[in-house]
Order: structure tokens, then sequence, then C-alpha cells
């Protein structure tokens, strides 16, 4: 066999099927063509009916969870045979299933099975998008076994076997469908870390560096949380009508915490110390953790000057929060756990070939994420082909970088510097762990830091966040881009305790997201994504009732004057409400009913996006200038429904509202309130929120002496 030709070929029908949006068919039927077989036969059957399972029929049965799989559901079941189970017992030391103790039999069961259906043609991500019954991603990746057959492997070590001949001459294959799922046979036990992120940091020897310095400044501390366990989801589910849907909204399962580093290989550090930075040598005569506090302060020295001089600077005070050492740690930490890129940016569907919401022809997919080191955040950006892009491909050698994904990447649309950014790798060796109980690390290809390049060229742009984005815990408890994007489920759930089919709308009682307080009278819903919504990236955010809502908004990267908009669609079921910055109200409330065709906005002024794509250049910066001094703009042409070429700027109803313009102290907290302005109105006050923009003067400026807004 020809192992590099196998696993070529392996790359390519994953490679093609992400094009193809396959992954999102995992909560349908999996295509009959990849079923080698069909045995009539639900899983517990399946495991009971085969001698060579018999040790993993007991781990199942010890852990009270065969009933389980004698029920109807979608399931898949990894399942290892007795040889791949005496090898993992062998390594612990036992000699047969009965020395597990009960909770080792729960563990292995539920690392091994996933609710949800995947033949090896859907896993072509790297990681499976539904959590195991443990409640961990499974990471995979093509591989090739040791016949040169092209497979799937899990966690880094097991994989999908592709066939085998037993000794009774039974064949096991690959995706085998019983009633209630999907049987993979593994070649071994699928192992998880229970280890905590800064456990698997220390165990990389290839980032002993970053770990010394991550346990020297304290911040291996700050990384320690898990789960909140004073919180139960035992409370009452929240029925709603939005527009003209009836809905049911769950409280999270549970609140845990998760952290996510992008960490440099020691390598790096070391080029750093041998050849210095921007001409500046670096200190190696007092050590490793020296060199790497030197190097800190060639980075962060010229980001906060004032506080040079302060005792906290020293290398006697590494804990200190101005210390340079520490904050290059933080910012290398994101607080919210990401199990692989893929999850960087929302799903990808195949109506976009890329990430749900962007148009890939136009712009990068870009998302920005709050780090630890206070008042900062991180840009992260998937490189597609859009024409500007290409060209500086070309030039900086960069075109097999497409479809990867960069931090503090920017690249020169109007501006005259172009700076690559760290590349994002989505594997570490085999002998590694990168996913833990309460975290994920990536490493990256060169410096992660918040230099004053990063400060002003990268960030000084238009920041559009979508709001499952603004905060943390809905990443880390798997909320955002949750459910079938293409299922809806009936209107008027009769049995409300019933698991919805196609994915659960969220309610959040207070207390539950972190800088976001509500009033007893109001009621925060997430409503999961769907196709065909008028919402940025499919999801939109609601509020009910009285509500009285209070937020944290995202960290500005630098003191100024600034603009910050909501993008929502108004709808005549829709409420009025009054917008404050930091306790100050910001103008006439917001009338969520009025369309931009209306005589409150352009009345018969409105252009609708097919007459305003005909205006001149000149044209468009009049325009915007109007709509501005209304206190509106277009929602952006690179912003897609779930519909491909189908920009959310396309309808009088969807736009961004400008909420206040205001010199803003990037040192500080600031936070926006919500409160309801209406009585009663349409469905109980209801007020959309879908994504948020911060936007320095550099870029609205419209009407002054800058160029004209992008209208992406």
């Amino acid at each position: 066999m020809n192992i590099k030709k196998n696993i070529k070929v392996a790359l390519m029908a994953l490679a093609a099927l992400t094009v193809t949006g396959s992954m999102t068919s995992c909560s349908d039927e999996p295509d009959s063509q990849y079923f080698y077989t069909f045995t009539g036969e639900m899983l517990s059957d399946y495991i009971s009916n085969r001698e060579q399972y018999s040790d993993f029929k007991t781990i199942v049965e010890r852990a009270d969870m065969m009933d389980l799989l004698s029920t109807y559901g979608r399931y898949t079941c990894f399942l290892p045979d007795n040889k791949a189970v005496e090898a993992y017992l062998q390594k612990r030391g036992l000699s047969s299933v009965d020395d597990l103790s009960a909770a080792d039999c729960d563990t292995i069961a539920r690392t091994h099975l996933v609710q949800n259906m995947y033949s090896t043609f859907e896993m072509n991500l790297d990681f499976l998008p539904t959590y195991n019954m443990q409640g961990r991603y499974l990471a995979t990746k093509a591989a090739v076994d040791e016949k040169g057959n092209a497979v799937i492997q899990i966690e880094g070590t097991a994989h999908i076997i592709f066939s085998d001949t037993l000794e009774n001459g039974q064949i096991v294959h690959q995706n085998d469908s019983v009633e209630n799922g999907i049987v993979q046979p593994v070649n071994m036990v699928i192992e998880k870390s229970n280890c905590y992120i800064a456990d698997i940091l220390r165990d990389n020897k290839n980032l002993s560096l970053f770990h010394e310095a991550l346990v020297a400044t304290g911040v291996n501390r700050e990384i320690e949380k898990i789960e909140d366990v004073t919180y139960s989801k035992n409370q009452p589910k929240y029925k709603y009508r939005s527009h003209t849907h009836s809905e049911v909204a769950w409280v999270p399962d549970k609140k845990k915490y998760g952290f996510t580093a992008f960490v440099e290989p020691d390598s790096i550090y070391r080029n750093y110390f041998e050849n210095g930075l921007n001409g500046q040598p670096i200190d190696t005569s007092k050590g490793d953790l020296y060199a790497l506090y030197d190097l800190a302060c060639k980075l962060y020295d010229p980001t906060f000057p004032e506080d040079v001089d302060k005792p906290g600077h020293s290398f006697d005070n590494l804990t200190d929060s101005v210390n340079p050492l520490k904050r290059f740690v933080q910012y290398h930490i994101m607080n919210r756990y990401v199990p692989g890129t893929q999850k960087l940016t929302s799903m990808e569907i195949e109506e976009h070939s890329g990430p749900f919401g962007f148009d890939v022809n136009l712009v990068n997919p870009t998302e920005w994420f709050t780090t630890l080191l206070p008042h900062t955040m991180l840009k992260v950006s998937q490189l597609t082909m859009n024409k500007d892009e290409q060209k500086r491909d070309c030039r900086g050698n960069d075109r097999d970088k497409v479809k990867r994904f960069f931090l503090n990447r920017r690249y020169g649309e109007t501006s005259d510097y172009t700076i690559r950014g760290s590349l994002i790798e989505k594997d570490v060796e085999e002998e590694y762990e990168n996913d833990a109980l309460n975290g994920h690390y990536f490493y990256v290809d060169d410096l992660v830091a918040f230099t004053t390049d990063v400060r002003d060229k990268v960030q000084n742009m238009r920041i559009r966040m979508d709001f499952s984005t603004v905060f943390p815990e809905v990443m880390t408890n798997d909320m955002r881009d949750e459910g079938n994007y293409r299922g809806d489920d009936p209107d008027n759930v009769p049995d409300e305790s019933n698991e919805p089919k196609n994915g659960k709308n969220r309610y959040f009682p207070d207390g539950y997201l972190d800088g976001v307080t509500v009033n007893n009278d109001g009621h925060l819903v997430l409503r999961r994504p769907h196709l065909y919504y008028w919402s940025w990236q499919g999801d939109e955010w609601n509020l009910f009732g009285d509500y009285d809502m209070t937020f944290r908004i995202p960290p500005v990267p630098f003191s100024g004057e600034w603009q910050f908009r909501l993008g929502f669609c108004s709808i005549p079921t829709r409420g009025v409400m009054q917008v404050y910055y930091d306790g100050i109200p910001q103008g006439i409330p917001l009338d969520m009913t009025k369309d931009l065709n209306t005589e409150m906005y352009l009345g018969d002024r409105y252009q609708s996006y097919d007459n305003y794509m005909k205006m001149s250049d000149e044209e468009k910066a009049e325009y915007q200038k109007v709509l501005k001094n209304l206190g509106a703009y277009d929602d952006g042409r690179s912003q897609l429904i779930g519909q491909k070429d189908h920009p959310l700027g396309n309808a009088s109803g969807m736009y961004r509202r400008i909420i206040c313009q205001t010199y803003v102290d990037a040192t500080k907290d600031h936070y926006i309130r919500f409160r309801v302005a209406s009585d009663g109105k349409g469905n109980n006050n209801e007020f959309m929120f879908d994504f948020w923009e911060m936007v320095p003067k550099s870029v609205y400026a419209v009407d002054g002496d800058g160029a004209m807004e992008d209208d992406l």
C-alpha cells in the first residue's frame, strides 16, 4: 500500500465534505451509502450479541447504561473489543474488568458514547461537534492504519478500524448501523485527560518556558476554575412568543468555566533570545525566565509606559498586575473554552461555503474574544480567498495558509501596512494532550502580545461581535450554534419536559452570565440558529417582560472617541427601549417597530440594496452620511442570512442603530443598560439584540476629514 497516497486521498475526501457542508448533516440520518451493514438490533443488542465485546459489555452494565442503549435515540458508539480493553487494563496494572471501580466504568462507557450519529465521512473537523456523554469533545484527525488504510484517528492514539476479519469469520466494519445509532469499532480504549489546563501545559516538554512563566506570575491560579457547583438547572422553563413563533427556552444544563491558551513552543522564544526583538538584544545572562521577562518588557513597555517605573514592574514582582511578564502570559489566554479551530468562528454551513453569516469572498471571518489581561481582546481571523488577501498571499508566500486561523492579523485594505499575525496550529504532537477538563491550548508560530502595533494598527478598526461571543459562558457551555439550524420544532411544545429534536433555545437566569444583571421582571433568551432567520449568524437574543438589563461591554483597544452600535431586526410585534451608557440616558428611546423606510428614518429616500450597489462611491458616502445623521447604518454587505448572496442589509428592517458616541477610557469597565420603555406592546415588550459594534473615530468620521467607512 502507498501510505502517503492513502492519507492524501483521505484528506481530500474530508476536505471535499467540509466544502459541501456535510458536518451539518449530523442532526439527520447519515446517508445509507456509508453503512456497510444493517443489523436490525439496538445498540445494547449489538454489544451483547458479539463475544469480542464482552468486556465492554461488562463495563456498560456496571455503569448502569445498558438500558439506555436499548431505547430509541441517536448514538455513536466507539466500540473497543476485548483485545483493546485488555491492553488498557494491562497499562493500568489491572488483571480484569472486575478490578475497575464503578466510577471507572462510568467514565469509560460515557467517553465512548456520543448522543448523535456520525459516520466516518462526517468526521471532517478536528473534533466531533457533539460532546460525548462525559461532557467532553473528542478530537478527530484523518490518518492511516498499519495496513495503509485511510482511517479516522480519535484523541491522537485510537483509530476507527477500517475492517477486520475475526477468527469466527465475522467481518467487522466501521459505520455499522443499528436501530438507535451507529457503531464505530476502535482499536484502543479512548482516554481523555482528567487534568486541568495548567497541568497539561506542564506535561508538554515543548512548552516548559511558558509553563514556568505561568506559575511564576501566578496566572496558573487564574485558570483553576472548572464548574459552579452551586448552580442548579432545576428552574422553570420559559414560554414566550417571538415575532410569530411560540417557543420554549431551557435554562443551561451546567455552568462550567473554561480557558483557551495560544502558546508559543520554547523554540520560538529561544529564536528571539538569540536574535533579539526589532534589533534589541535579549538578556540571557540571568537564565531563561529572566530572558522571557526581558522579552516581555520590550513588548509591553511601549504599550504601558506609565508603569515602567512602578515597583511591580521588576523581575522581583512577577505576580504584580503591572508586571510585563504577567501581562504577556495573561494575553495568551481567553476566558472561554474552545475545543478546536472550527469553533473559533461560527459553524460552517453549505449555503455559505464557510462560517455562518460571513461572505468569505468579501471578508475574512473574524471574531473578537476577551483575554485574562484586563481590558484587552484577541482578534481571530480565518484566512479566506477574498481578492485583496490573495494578492498579499502571493507576495507574502502565505497561499498555503488559506482556511487557516490567525491571531491579530490585518492586511492593508486601505492602510499602508500589513501585519501577518500568528498562525494557530490545530494539532500538537501525539504524545501530548491539549484538551483538559477546563480548557484547551493551541500552538502558535509567532509571538502573541498586545503591542502598540496590535493596539493602534491591527485593532484600530470596526469591531463587530455577535452577542453569542460577547458572553464567554455561551461558548464554554456549548450553547453557541446549538442544534440543527435547518430544522424547527413545532410551536407550543405540548410537553415542555420533552427534549426538542432540533435543539434548545436558552433562558438565562440572573447571575449566570458574568457582568450581566437582569431584573426579576425581565427574561433574557438566546434563540438558537435558524437558516432563514433575519439575524447575523442565525441566532438572536431577546428580552421579554418589564426588563431592565445591564451588561459590561467588551473592551476597546485604546482610549478615545468611539461609536457604539446595535444590530437588530425591526418587526411590528417588538417594543421600545431606552439605552443608557454608564448610567447616562442616550437620546430618545429605540423603537424596534420602525424600519429604515419609515418617516422616522428615510421614508421614500430609502434605497434598496440593488439601488445602493449601483451608486458611485460619492453617492454611497452621501447616503451613509444621511443615515448616520439619523442615527443608523445599513447592515454590512458581508453579513449574510442563511442563504448565500443574501446580505442582512437587503431589507429595510435590518440595520444598525447608533447607541452612543462618546469618549471611552480603555482602562476601565463600561456598561450598557437596556430598560423597557413600552407598555406591554407586541410580544410582551419583545426587544431583540443581534450583534454589537464598537467603532473608533478613525473609521466612523465619514462626515469629517476621514474616508468613507466601508460598507462590509
